[in-house]
C-alpha cells in the first residue's frame, strides 16, 4: 500500500482533474476486522473490533446549489449527480447508495449540509467482510463534517451512518461496523457496548507476545442484503420477543439452558443460542488480554466459529476450510469474521508459524479448486481522521 499522504496527493489530484477545482479537503476512514463478537450488535450486545489500514479516501468540496456530485476512482460508471431535495431511499442504488444516504440522514437530522462534490479511492476489499461499505459512509460523513463545520460526535456520526445503511440502502446492520470505523484507535482493539455505545480501547500489540493475526480473504463476495441477514435478525427479535426481554444481550450465559427450553422454534433457538454464547465470549476475550493470556484467545475465536458454522449457519466452505486447516497446521485459533456467507476468516497464530499456516491455507484451497484466498496481517491502525 502506498502511504496514505501518497494516497491523498493521488486523490486530491483525481478531484482536481474530475471538477475543475481542488478540494477542499482529503478525509480517511478504515476497513475493520473483527475479533469477536459476531452478529452481537443488532442484538444489544459487546463487540471487538480493530480497524486496519486499508482506508476509504473522500476528496471533497462544498457546493452552494443543492446539487451532490460522487465519484469513484474504483467503480466504472462515470459521476453520479444528485438533487438534495430528491434523495429518496430505493433498492438498486449502487455503490452511490452510501454516500447519498449519509448526506440524506443528516439532512434527515435538520443538519445544515448543503451539496457537495465528493471523489472517493478505496483500499478496502469490497466483499471481504472488512466493512467497506461502512468505511465509505464514515469518510463521507467526516468529510461532510468538515465541509460544514457540523461537530458531530464520532458516535453521532456513525449513527447517522448506520440509519443511511438501514433506511436508505436497505441493510438492517448494526452499529458495530460505523464505530469501528469512526472510533477505533492506532494499536488497540475496540471494546464497545452497542447498547449505549460505552467503549473501551483496549491495548492490542501482538508482536510483544510473539503472535500475529492473519487476516484471510477466501475471495468469496458476500451479499448481505439479499435477504439471508435480514432474517437471521428477524429470528433474532423473535426470540427476545419469546424470552420477554428488550434484546437477546438481557438473557444471561447461566440462564440460557433455561430460555431455550422456552423457544419452540429450533431456527429461533439456535441463533439466541449463538448470540448469547458469543457475548460471553466477548468477555472472556477481555478477561483474558486483561490477564496477559493472550494465546489463551485463541481457541475462543475457533469456539465462535463453530457456533457462526452451526447454530448461526453463516459460514460456507472456504471459510470453514481456512478455519479447520489453520487450525491443523498449528494456528492457536481461526473463525469466520464479519457478517458471512464468504468474506475473511481470522487466525491467531505465532509469528514463525506464520509462513507455515499461510502455505497450508493456500495449498488447501488450491487442492479444493478454490480461488487463490489474499492473506495479510491485520494491524491495528487509526479511526476516521482528516489526511494531512
Amino acid at each position: 500500500m502506498t502511504s496514505s499522504t501518497e494516497s491523498a496527493e493521488t486523490v486530491a489530484k483525481g478531484f482536481q482533474e474530475l471538477y475543475g477545482r481542488a478540494p477542499d479537503g482529503v478525509w480517511a476512514a478504515p476497513g475493520r476486522v473483527n475479533l469477536i463478537g459476531e452478529h452481537t450488535d443488532y442484538n444489544d450486545g459487546f463487540v471487538m473490533p480493530l480497524a486496519l489500514p486499508h482506508t476509504v479516501l473522500a476528496a471533497a468540496a462544498s457546493r452552494t446549489d443543492g446539487i451532490l456530485r460522487l465519484h469513484s476512482a474504483d467503480v466504472p460508471g462515470g459521476t453520479y449527480e444528485l438533487r438534495l431535495d430528491e434523495l429518496e431511499p430505493g433498492p438498486d442504488g449502487g455503490w452511490a447508495a452510501y454516500p447519498a444516504g449519509v448526506l440524506w440522514a443528516l439532512r434527515a437530522a435538520g443538519l445544515p449540509v448543503g451539496g457537495a462534490d465528493l471523489h472517493f479511492a478505496s483500499a478496502v476489499p469490497t466483499g471481504a467482510g472488512l466493512s467497506s461499505s461502512a468505511a465509505l459512509e464514515v469518510a463521507t460523513a467526516f468529510a461532510l463534517d468538515g465541509l460544514f463545520s457540523l461537530g458531530l460526535s464520532r458516535a453521532r456520526m456513525a449513527r447517522l451512518c448506520q440509519h443511511a445503511e438501514n433506511d436508505f440502502v436497505g441493510m438492517p446492520c448494526g452499529i458495530m461496523d460505523q464505530m469501528a470505523s469512526a472510533s477505533c484507535t492506532s494499536g488497540h482493539a475496540l471494546y464497545l457496548d452497542t447498547r449505549d455505545l460505552t467503549e473501551r480501547q483496549v491495548p492490542f500489540d501482538l508482536t510483544v507476545h510473539g503472535l500475529c493475526l492473519l487476516v484471510v480473504d477466501t475471495r468469496v463476495k458476500h451479499t448481505l442484503a439479499d435477504g439471508a441477514y435480514a432474517s437471521r435478525r428477524r429470528s433474532c427479535e423473535a426470540g427476545a420477543a419469546a424470552l420477554g426481554v428488550p434484546a437477546l444481550r438481557d438473557v444471561a450465559h447461566a440462564e440460557l439452558d433455561a430460555a431455550l427450553r422456552r423457544i419452540d422454534d429450533e431456527e429461533v433457538r439456535s441463533c439466541v443460542r449463538h448470540v448469547v454464547t458469543e457475548d460471553h465470549r466477548v468477555t472472556e476475550v477481555i478477561r483474558l488480554l486483561d490477564a496477559g493470556q493472550v494465546r489463551a484467545v485463541g481457541p475462543v475465536l475457533t469456539q465462535g466459529h463453530i457456533s457462526l458454522r452451526d447454530d448461526f449457519r453463516v459460514s460456507c466452505p472456504e471459510l470453514d476450510l481456512v478455519v479447520d486447516t489453520a487450525n491443523a497446521a498449528g494456528a492457536l485459533g481461526a473463525r469466520m469474521t464479519g457478517g458471512g456467507f464468504g468474506g475473511s476468516a481470522i487466525v491467531l497464530v505465532d509469528q514463525d508459524r506464520t509462513e507455515d499456516v499461510t502455505r497450508a491455507v493456500r495449498d488447501a484451497f488450491a487442492r479444493a479448486d478454490f480461488t487463490a484466498p489474499r492473506v495479510f496481517t491485520a494491524v491495528p491502525s487509526e479511526g476516521a481522521h482528516r489526511v494531512v
